[in-house]
Formats: C-alpha cells, structure tokens, sequence
C-alpha cells in the first residue's frame, strides 16, 4: 500500500475575478509517474504552484508530506522545476556547479562529497545531454540549455516528489529518451513520485501510471489507455486535446478510476 506523497482536497484558486482552479481533488502516492495535460490557461501551472507551497489555495486544502507545504521541512524531499526558472545575474557558476548544488539540501552545505553524489551529478547531466557542457559557464549557454541544467539540479538530488512543469520543450529526441530513462529510474528504482506537465509525451507515454486532464477541474483521472480511447494521443497533443475537451461537457463524468502500479523498490 502506498502512502500519499500529496493531496488537493476541493481546491480553488483565482487570479482576481478570474478562476482558475475550481473545487480540484486528487491524490499523488509514492511509486507513480503521473502527467497533467490541458491546454493554456487551464490551470496547470497554478495547480503545481499550489502543490509546492509557492501560493496558498483560496478555498480548500493542500497537503504534502502530510503538512502544509509553505512550511516543508525537509526540502530535499521535494524537486521543482518551473517552466521558465530564473537564472540570477552575475552568476559564475559552471553547469557542473548548478547540477551539485542539487545535492546540498540532501546533505548540507558542510557536508563531504561522495562517490554516491558524484555519480548522482553524472547521471542528472547524461540525462538532459549536458556532459560535455559540465565545464562550461551556466552563464554562457542558451535558455534551453540553461533549463534542461536546473532540470539536471533537481534530478542530481533524487526527490521523494520531483515536480516538472514543460521540461522537455525545444529538446531533442536523444535527450528526451535519456530524459525519460532518468525519470523511470526515479520510480521504478527509488520509489519517487513524478508529476509532469508537458505537450510532447511521446517519449515517457510507455511509462506513464496515470494521466490527469485539467480545465479549471479535473476531467479525467486514469491511464494513457483510456484517454487514447477518448481520442487524445500521448505525443504532440497541443491540437487533439482541446478538440476533445470542447466535446466534454460539464460536470464533467466522473474521473476514471485508477489502481496505483506495483513498482519495486530497492
């Protein structure tokens, strides 16, 4: 039996007199890879922010790890990566640099390096196709590199929860299957927990426990099998998706229901 790493219990949120979020419920346990889809301005960004602790719901509850997720403890607990994280100016750091510091909350600032956090860091740059970058100055590389480094950041630190908002987005297929290679190992053999959003699922559709399909609620919640029967692919679904949430009609039918996958854990 898992345990919930997370839950959204009749969650809302709006910007204004703008609603975003509408009495959202579901649950995220420890062992899954799970993918929220909906098209722009749907809700899914908010909806992670809310997850994280970076905005508070308006109405309802949110819990992670069993407590309020502004006030986490233990961070290294959790990965977060935004869809356009920030990089700070003046920054000298190397790739390499940025990657280790995912380390840090895991073992502090005072902590020894060991032969474990140096394959960590190795493995998180093979991941998103940045070791022959390592040397280079984060400062000197393109935006989408500079991304797929704070992907790599939080991968090096193997989350319970790794939180992932449009990671994938302008990569190319080599690093998005070794990408994808990362975020199994991350489940199958740690245990962790992955939410994606992304529009491109072609590349982790095989290991997906669940699909989530988000429009202000959720209206859909089961496998990539019964959402590719609804008619909505797994690879590029910027187009079918909306086309087939206009045919849904609201309140929606209920979510599908789910089992909670079998992986193993060493």
């Amino acid at each position: 039996m898992f345990n919930p790493v997370t839950t959204l219990e009749d969650v809302s949120f709006a910007y204004g007199s703008d609603s975003v979020l509408d009495d959202v419920s579901l649950e995220l346990c420890g062992g899954e890879f799970v993918a929220l889809v909906g098209p722009n301005g749907s809700g899914k960004s908010t909806l992670l922010r809310l997850l994280v602790g970076l905005l508070e719901p308006q109405r309802g509850r949110v819990s992670l790890f069993g407590s309020d997720p502004r006030h986490l403890r233990d961070r290294a607990r959790l990965g977060y990566v935004p869809q356009r994280p920030q990089l700070a100016s003046g920054v000298h750091a190397t790739v390499e640099d940025v990657v280790r510091a995912g380390r840090l909350t895991r073992n502090g600032w005072l902590g020894r390096r060991s032969a474990g956090d140096r394959d960590a860091v190795d493995a998180a740059l093979d991941a998103v196709g940045l070791l022959e970058l390592r040397h280079e100055a984060i400062g000197k590389l393109s935006g989408g590199q500079q991304q797929r480094a704070f992907i790599a950041r939080a991968l090096s630190g193997e989350p319970d929860l790794l939180v992932l908002d449009e990671p994938v987005a302008g990569v190319d297929a080599d690093s998005q299957r070794a990408f994808s290679a990362s975020l199994q190992h991350l489940v199958d053999q740690r245990g962790g927990t992955v939410l994606l959003v992304s529009h491109e699922l072609g590349a982790v559709a095989d290991a997906l426990d669940r699909v989530i399909v988000l429009k202000r609620r959720v209206l859909f919640d089961g496998t990539p099998a019964g959402l590719s029967q609804r008619g909505v692919s797994l690879g590029i679904h910027d187009s079918d998706l909306p086309l087939w949430l206009e045919g849904v009609q609201t309140p929606a039918a209920p979510p599908e229901p789910h089992r909670h996958s079998d992986h193993s854990v060493n």
